[in-house]
C-alpha cells in the first residue's frame, strides 16, 4: 500500500462528514440519519441554506447548542439537543413521515453495514442478532429524491462493507447513489461502483482489495482531500 496504514490512514468519522456536507446543495431539505450522519450539519459550508427535517417533527433545527446551554425540550430523532432557525417549525410525527413519504426531501444521508453495487442497502440489523428496529429509515430510502450514505469502508474485523450482494436485511433496493467512505467517494451508477475519489496514500490495488466488488474508474479520479483540524 506504498507506506498506507489502512487504520491510521483513513479518514475519521468528522473527516467524512465534512466530506458529504459538501455536496449538499444551496436550498436543500435534507434528513440526517441518526448517529454518525448527524455530524454532517456541523460542517455545512458558510452561506449556503439548508433546511434540516428530523423524524419527530422538527424542520428547519439549527447546530447543537453549546454545552450547558441545551433545552432538552428540543430534540431531533437521536435524542441530541438541537437549536432552531427563525421560521422552524413543529408537527406531528405522522405529518412528518408524510413529508418524507410524499418526496418533499431532495436528500437523505445514513449510515450502512452494506452497501451493494446495485445501490441496496443494509443499515439496521446484522444478520438475526439484536431486536428489530429500522425506525424510519426504509420510509427514508423510497421517500426522498436521493439517498447517499457515510460509513467507514470496511468492517470492524478489516472485511469489506461494499460488496455485490448485501447478506443482512435490506432496508431498500436500489436506492443509493453515493457512497463517502473512510477511504474514498464513490458513485453508483448502472449497478456498478465507480470510484470518484480516493485518499492521495492509498493505491488503486489496494483500494480494491479492501472492495467486494469491482471498483469502476469513469474518467480521471480525483484526491479524496479534507482540511486539517476537521474533529
Amino acid at each position: 500500500m506504498s507506506g498506507f496504514n489502512l487504520m491510521e490512514d483513513k479518514l475519521t468519522n468528522a473527516q467524512i462528514a465534512w466530506r458529504a456536507a459538501q455536496d449538499i446543495e444551496d436550498g436543500s431539505y435534507v434528513n440526517l440519519g441518526i448517529g454518525f450522519p448527524e455530524m454532517i450539519a456541523k460542517f455545512q459550508p458558510d452561506g449556503r441554506d439548508v433546511t434540516y427535517h428530523t423524524e419527530n417533527g422538527v424542520l428547519g433545527f439549527g447546530k447543537a447548542p453549546a454545552e450547558g446551554q441545551e433545552d432538552w425540550d428540543l430534540i431531533n430523532a437521536g435524542k441530541k439537543a438541537i437549536t432552531l432557525k427563525p421560521g422552524a417549525s413543529f408537527f406531528h410525527h405522522a405529518d412528518s413521515f408524510s413529508m418524507v413519504r410524499g418526496g418533499h426531501l431532495d436528500l437523505a444521508v445514513l449510515g450502512a453495514y452494506q452497501v451493494a453495487q446495485n445501490g441496496d442497502l443494509a443499515n439496521w440489523r446484522v444478520g438475526t442478532k439484536g431486536v428489530p428496529a429500522v425506525g424510519g429509515a426504509m420510509d427514508l430510502v423510497h421517500g426522498a429524491k436521493r439517498v447517499a450514505v457515510v460509513t467507514d469502508h470496511v468492517t470492524k474485523d478489516g472485511g469489506p462493507k461494499l460488496v455485490e450482494a448485501c447478506t443482512f436485511p435490506l432496508t431498500g433496493v436500489g436506492c443509493v447513489t453515493r457512497v463517502y467512505t473512510s477511504l474514498a467517494v464513490i458513485d453508483i451508477e448502472d449497478s456498478k461502483f465507480v470510484l470518484r475519489e480516493k485518499l492521495p496514500g492509498i493505491t488503486l490495488d489496494a483500494l480494491q482489495a479492501v472492495t467486494g466488488a469491482t471498483l469502476h474508474i469513469v474518467g480521471e479520479v480525483a484526491e479524496l482531500n479534507v482540511p486539517e483540524g476537521i474533529s
